[in-house]
């Protein structure tokens, strides 16, 4: 992370089955140009292959991953335990996640755990670290993770402030990285970037790959961390061929990013990992 050089990170959403094959077929082909697959937690608490699992399979592969750790789902005995097993294994980043609602996923009877904060989590991990564990209890060999977590990059007014309070705890709890929302525009982020001069702390931007216009204006109109500008929207509607388009936007940003001097760029491709090669060869990675 310190070496000067720009980071990939590709998101590698776990399969809702047993099937891996096209996922790891995905990831084998870009081998060399990611740096590491981050394995997301159940994303929008929809059940899937856990991240402790998916991520263990990627590294007897040869593939360097970031497990996601969530809040959501287990207690504090479970999580410990996911995070000794994941070294023990071979994972040695993680990325803590509060995890969403389980109302917003597929399995609405589910009970939300939240048993401790992100925080908290956080704080756990580096006492973990320090050979111990939350009960004070000393530990046969102690992990050492990288540690991330992650950032709001477009709050505004008092919502900036409030994230920026968050993350000044976040980066006291242990985190080392951050993770941005997605990313579009770039002048927007610089001017956010400034306000982190003084932080001693790597933020990666995030660079979503679209799918379709409704999916940008869906976005640009319901999510408020996420601006997108109107002439990207009206570039895809007017492309012959929408999904190239959209690939090509999200190999631009990508190469505007390592331009631009940031330490690297997260790429997630919400289910298109078949895509990966063409952004990554359009960014000239």
């Amino acid at each position: 992370m310190n070496s000067g050089e720009f980071l990939v990170f590709a998101e590698m959403e776990p399969p809702k089955g047993v099937d891996v094959s096209a996922l790891v077929a995905s990831a084998i082909k870009v081998r060399g140009k990611v740096n590491a697959f981050v394995v997301p937690e159940m994303s929008n608490a929809v059940m899937k292959m856990s991240s402790l699992g998916f991520s263990i399979l990627l590294q007897g592969k040869g593939l360097e991953t970031v497990m996601q750790v969530c809040c959501r789902d287990r207690n504090r005995l479970a999580l410990q335990a996911d995070l000794l097993a994941a070294q023990a294994l071979g994972v040695a980043n993680v990325m803590a996640v509060t995890g969403e609602d389980p109302s917003y996923g597929d399995h609405h009877k589910a009970r939300a755990v939240y048993d401790i904060d992100l925080i908290e989590l956080l704080q756990a991990i580096q006492t973990l670290h320090s050979g111990k564990d939350m009960a004070g209890v000393e530990l046969r060999g102690s992990p050492d993770f990288l540690v991330g977590s992650t950032i709001n990059v477009g709050a505004s007014g008092g919502a900036l402030d409030l994230e920026l309070e968050e993350l000044n705890k976040k980066m006291a709890a242990g985190a080392e990285f951050f993770v941005t929302s997605p990313v579009f525009d770039l002048e927007l982020f610089a001017r956010f970037m400034k306000k982190m001069v003084e932080r001693k702390t790597k933020i990666i931007p995030q660079v979503l790959l679209l799918k379709s216009v409704g999916m940008a204006r869906y976005i640009d109109r319901h999510l408020d961390q996420v601006h997108i500008p109107a002439d990207l929207i009206n570039r895809i509607q007017k492309a012959p061929d929408r999904v190239r388009e959209c690939i090509l936007i999200a190999a631009e940003l990508v190469a505007a990013i390592k331009d631009a001097g940031y330490p690297g760029v997260y790429l997630s491709t919400l289910g298109w990992e078949e895509k990966l090669p063409d952004i990554l060869a359009g960014a000239k990675l």
